[in-house]
């Protein structure tokens, strides 16, 4: 591994860490209802459109990871997150909610690019022992990106709703600080990541390395995951509980607000604390899976707290006690974050050798699509009728996804074949760039020969 592997990790980890964009608008919902004089169903659309604009573009974008491979992939998406943000400080007039929309929209393709590295970069680059956890710090940069986005814009951009120029001038410090980091991130992610190291660091990678490139078929890659039932309850399950935080995440500032008027800038803290508290939760899950490799037990147990977290979360919130939502707020976070990096990683397990990209693109599509159909629901009983009824919507989905993922067999294929235990009708989906075939007989470093 060594500093290597500690500099892919960091270009991917830096690339994941530029998305407050997608929550800086939705959190700050008051705010751009005054300033560009528009209902709140079109501010919810500038978080939204991540989640639309993923959809249609995973196909490709995963494509493209497996025929050009990472680096490639996390230029363009640090670079048009940079030019998004870009595009963003255009849009510093009440008249111009269509440019700021366009800038999104942009950001929005970037985060195709992004999502689905942290497994990728993983397999790649980190060995058996410390795989999990790696995808759970590359992920990590994804959520920290998040809990900036909660943290700063409320802090930046108070609403001063009686001063649209104070809050023109507040806004474009947000806008152009924004595109600043997002600039610096990518010219980062051009100097330190690099494509795979020299060597494989484990069996897996080994065995896939030695596989011809041109046994590689994209089209058949898909099919098999499709077939994979397994996979397929996992891609819904995921989809549900990934699908369900970003709708939290989206509505969290109108449920605060419904309850507690006038508190936007604890409404960001306690995304913030969300947020935070998930980031905690990803690194012991990672931890954890990588000491035990119980990857269906705790999924399953995730799952299950997530839900009771859910349920205690939901009726509370109205008990008058901010803190009470800062505490169960917190729990959910650890759990629902907690999820990401254990659903990426039980998908690669029980896919291998599928490519990596591929089955934590299809998962993170599938959570885009709920996330859209969830926020869309949720938002309407929200407005309709009340916070209350919009979570309970979301506790009856994620029950379902209880069930689902107590249906899964755990088929560990990554792990069996690192522990030796090979299957000869597994035919390897190439992992790196088909332009780059040096090393495809390389041995592992500091293994005997009978173990490869």
């Amino acid at each position: 591994m060594g500093a290597d592997a500690v500099e892919a990790e960091g270009g991917d980890w830096g690339c994941e860490e530029a998305t407050p964009p997608w929550i800086q608008y939705s959190i700050l919902s008051s705010v751009f209802v005054g300033f560009y004089g528009v209902d709140s169903a079109r501010v919810d659309a500038l978080s939204l459109v991540y989640m639309v604009a993923y959809v249609p573009l995973i196909l490709p974008a995963t494509w493209l990871l497996d025929a050009r491979g990472l680096r490639l992939c996390a230029l363009l998406g640090a670079g048009l997150n940079a030019l998004g943000a870009w595009g963003k400080c255009l849009s510093l007039r009440p008249s111009r909610y269509v440019v700021t929309l366009l800038a999104q929209s942009v950001c929005a393709v970037a985060q195709v690019f992004l999502l689905g590295l942290p497994s990728r970069v993983a397999s790649v680059w980190f060995g058996p022992r410390e795989v999990s956890t790696a995808c759970a710090v590359a992920v990590l940069g994804n959520q920290l990106g998040t809990a900036i986005g909660f943290l700063l814009p409320p802090v930046l951009v108070p609403n001063t709703v009686d001063d649209i120029d104070l809050m023109q001038h507040n806004i474009g410090i947000m806008f152009y600080g924004t595109a600043i980091v997002s600039t610096i991130l990518f010219l980062i992610t051009g100097v330190v990541f690099e494509e795979r190291p020299k060597y494989p660091p484990s069996q897996a990678q080994a065995v896939l390395r030695d596989q011809p490139p041109e046994g590689y078929s994209y089209k058949q890659s898909i099919i098999n995951l499709f077939r994979n039932v397994p996979f397929v309850l996992l891609l819904i399950s995921y989809g549900i509980m990934t699908g369900a935080f970003y709708s939290i995440s989206t509505l969290l500032n109108q449920m605060i607000i419904t309850h507690y008027p006038g508190e936007e800038l604890n409404a960001g803290r306690i995304g913030l604390t969300l947020v935070v508290a998930g980031m905690v939760g990803s690194i012991i899950c990672g931890l954890w899976l990588d000491y035990t490799k119980t990857y269906k037990q705790t999924t399953l147990m995730v799952y299950i707290l997530s839900f009771i977290g859910m349920i205690v979360f939901t009726f509370t919130l109205n008990l008058g006690y901010l803190v009470v939502v800062f505490v169960t707020g917190g729990v959910l976070g650890f759990f629902m974050t907690g999820y990401l990096p254990l659903g990426f990683e039980f998908a690669v397990e029980i896919t291998y050798p599928e490519s990596e990209g591929t089955s934590s693109g299809l998962l993170n599509a599938s959570a885009q699509i709920f996330g859209i159909l969830f926020t869309l629901v949720q938002g309407k009983l929200t407005s309709a009728y009340s916070p209350l009824a919009g979570n309970l919507f979301l506790c009856a989905w994620i029950f379902v996804g209880i069930i689902l993922t107590a249906l899964i067999k755990s088929d560990l294929r990554r792990h069996n074949i690192n522990l030796g235990i090979m299957n000869t009708d597994i035919k390897a989906v190439p992992v790196d760039s088909p332009t780059e075939h040096e090393g495809n007989n390389a041995m592992l470093r500091d293994q005997p020969e009978s173990a490869i």
